[in-house]
């Protein structure tokens, strides 16, 4: 049910005027997916999302199948949809999978690091440094291809296994994949646990160590509720780029109660109301969200989704 002139816009001139969604939806919110999506479908979702105004859509993982089956087409998924005018990222963990990836005519690509030893130890098999090594030559090599490398960096506001993670060592890694060449470096809340005066001190930290602004993303889970406040503190700090998925699809395995991913339309209506353009359709994308819930069997976990799809 959408009602004329909602949300009403009440700019602020202290924020963006306009915000780069990087939907992960495809990607990071399918591949928790406890049964397999088949390969039409997710190629219709990323069609979908960007009919929807999306410039930028993560479309899958070149991992071993044997870690995320989930993502076990990415070869017949990625011709699929390589040629729909938008940026089409995908995952790659190592040289194995840049070597997929630049096969298939992949141009944007990412890898993901940890910020915390336990981490990295559970997700890569390898300690921080260790996957920082790994990763070294597979972004030298992309950069050397031309194509646009984007960092992850998961539990950079708290591990379940080490509790609250020190804003030094999150910048010491940050900063590593920095210098070895990312263009992008997407500071993730991987449980959810991160508050806006955390994030604000974050922002600045790596400010102070040399890593600018523009070069840094935002990727928040809801776990406790705090997706868009942090998401709001970010954008006062000059962030001009948020991660979300659509229909909140995603989750975390080691946060109990986890709610997943920032909900792509939660975010759109929260920009929309603060006058911050960002080029998407809010109905075609929770048309969009509405037909992958049922696609999935259970109702979309977005409260925006849910109250624009509610029939009296």
């Amino acid at each position: 049910m959408s009602v004329s002139g909602l949300p009403m816009t009440v700019a602020d001139p202290g924020l963006p005027a306009r915000v780069r969604i990087h939907e992960v939806g495809p990607r990071d919110g399918l591949q928790n997916e406890k049964t397999v999506v088949p390969t039409d479908v997710k190629a219709e979702f990323v069609r979908r999302l960007a009919a929807a105004g999306l410039d930028t859509v993560e479309a899958t993982s070149f991992v071993h199948p044997k870690w995320v089956p989930q993502l076990a087409d990415a070869e017949d998924l990625f011709p699929r949809v390589k040629d729909l005018p938008v940026r089409l990222p995908v995952l790659v963990p190592n040289e194995r999978g840049l070597d997929r990836a630049l096969a298939l005519g992949a141009r944007h690509v990412a890898v993901f690091a940890s910020a915390t030893e336990s981490f990295a130890k559970a997700n890569l098999n390898r300690t921080v440094d260790e996957a920082l090594a790994m990763f070294e030559p597979v972004v030298v090599r992309a950069r050397d291809e031309g194509l646009d490398v984007r960092g992850y960096l998961s539990m950079c506001f708290g591990d379940p296994w080490e509790g609250a993670v020190p804003i030094e060592q999150v910048v010491r890694v940050t900063k590593a994949l920095a210098d070895m060449g990312c263009d992008e470096l997407s500071l993730g809340d991987t449980i959810g646990v991160a508050t806006p005066g955390h994030v604000q001190a974050l922002l600045q930290a790596l400010n102070d160590a040399g890593v600018p602004t523009g070069r840094l993303a935002v990727h928040f889970h809801d776990t406790y509720g705090q997706a868009l406040s942090n998401t709001l503190a970010a954008l006062r700090h000059g962030v001009t780029t948020v991660d979300a998925s659509a229909g909140g699809l995603g989750g975390c395995p080691y946060a109990k109660s986890a709610t997943g991913n920032l909900a792509t339309e939660d975010l759109v209506w929260m920009l929309q109301g603060l006058g911050i353009e960002t080029g998407v359709d809010l109905a075609a994308l929770t048309a969009t969200s509405g037909w992958m819930a049922e696609q999935l069997g259970r109702p979309s976990p977005s409260r925006t989704v849910r109250a624009l799809s509610h029939k009296e």
